[in-house]
């Protein structure tokens, strides 16, 4: 009876559930309203409900509860009810590695085609390994934090005297668990919650001394902040459209100890030469707004609402913003343009756009495949303004 009741709670939800507010966002306010759930009904019905989205458009003519029981079996190494109701078989098979795993249902449903985890392939960047690409689906990426490589050893230890299982990726990048509590052991100031893949686009930014750089996408400020790292002896300009995510950056920074640096509120696709006329910068960083397509292994619903309008949609804002910085950029110095999207028309095509219509250059670009390291997939270019 357990096992109907956790599915009638699947059941429920999903059908309240439209795709507006992230998962993530929409299951607290659900459960909430829903007061008579208590913990364990909660937890179970979480990892349903992302258990059930990983699974994408793969195997859509199936009943609902027995793509939930293929899904919760590929993605877990633990039991669940559903599972052991509905494929029983295949109650031995769930600590198999994951290639196992999804071997056995290739078997058991001949139907099941890995490409449609992921039904936009068509849209997808060269050099992706789709299968690979797909297959990180089933798994939760990790959680990573940035931190001062003198710092890291002492991190590490207070990590590990919690019991945190911690991995060091690099001098100054740590993997945890996803969902790992980070608050009450560590120092507010003394890490920075960055993925791997964004950590990696750090590489491309090279500053100077005395020089003045424009995040103009800014968000949160975590590229800012990666700047910074790199060197701090440089004069900031940080914008964006929404002024809450400024107040969150402003915290941020204050934490990280940035107290020097020019925040603007500005819509990049309008002018704004009344603002900025008198701004000439030794570097620009575009962080562009973009579908997302990198991360949907942390948001897996995307695979189920996500519209391919939209891919056409971004690139048009981002081909607007690149129009309208390039002029503040001083001659021989770099754009660095960053997504993270896995399409090629947020990537490569954008580039492309920017050579053919704007007086840049390519140094250098990469899709960084943060399906190798349970991280998010994205894009970086290194674009020079040209001298004449």
């Amino acid at each position: 009876m357990r096992a109907d009741h956790q599915l009638r709670a699947f059941e429920q939800i999903l059908s309240s559930y439209d795709g507006s507010l992230p998962l993530h966002r929409f299951l607290p306010t659900y459960f909430k309203q829903h007061k008579q759930m208590g913990s364990s009904d909660r937890r179970w019905a979480t990892r349903h409900m992302y258990s059930f989205f990983r699974l994408g458009k793969a195997l859509s003519a199936l009943p609902q509860e027995e793509r939930l029981s293929i899904a919760d079996f590929l993605c877990h190494d633990t039991l669940s009810l559903i599972v052991e109701k509905n494929l029983p078989e295949l109650k031995e098979s769930i600590i198999l590695p994951l290639e196992e795993k999804i071997s056995i249902i290739k078997t058991k449903y001949p139907d099941f085609d890995l490409q449609e985890v992921y039904p936009f392939h068509a849209n997808l960047s060269d050099g992706l390994d789709r299968e690979a690409f797909c297959t990180s689906f089933f798994k939760q990426p990790d959680l990573f934090i940035r931190v001062a490589a003198e710092e890291s050893a002492a991190i590490i230890a207070k990590l590990e005297d919690e019991n945190i299982a911690v991995k060091a990726v690099s001098d100054t990048a740590l993997a945890l668990p996803n969902g790992t509590k980070l608050e009450a052991v560590l120092k507010e100031g003394s890490y920075q919650v960055q993925d791997l893949s964004s950590q990696h686009t750090g590489n491309y930014f090279k500053p100077n001394k005395w020089d003045k750089w424009w995040d103009c996408c800014a968000a949160s400020g975590g590229k800012t902040l990666l700047l910074h790292s790199l060197e701090p002896v440089i004069e900031l300009l940080v914008s964006d459209l929404r002024e809450s995510v400024l107040l969150n950056l402003d915290e941020r920074f204050r934490l990280a100890g940035i107290k020097k640096y020019h925040k603007k509120e500005l819509d990049l696709l309008q002018n704004n030469d009344q603002v900025l006329h008198h701004y000439q910068f030794d570097g620009i960083i575009l962080d562009a707004p973009c579908t997302g397509s990198g991360t949907w292994g942390r948001t897996p619903e995307m695979l189920t609402f996500f519209e391919e309008r939209k891919i056409n949609q971004f690139a048009s804002i981002q081909k607007g913003i690149v129009q309208n910085i390039v002029k503040y950029l001083k001659p021989g110095k770099p754009l660095i343009y960053i997504t993270c999207s896995a399409f090629a028309e947020e990537n490569e095509a954008i580039v492309q756009h920017m050579i053919d219509q704007l007086p840049l250059e390519l140094e250098k670009m990469e899709l960084i495949k943060g399906y190798e390291n349970s991280a998010d997939t994205m894009f970086v270019a290194r674009l020079i303004k040209r001298q004449d």
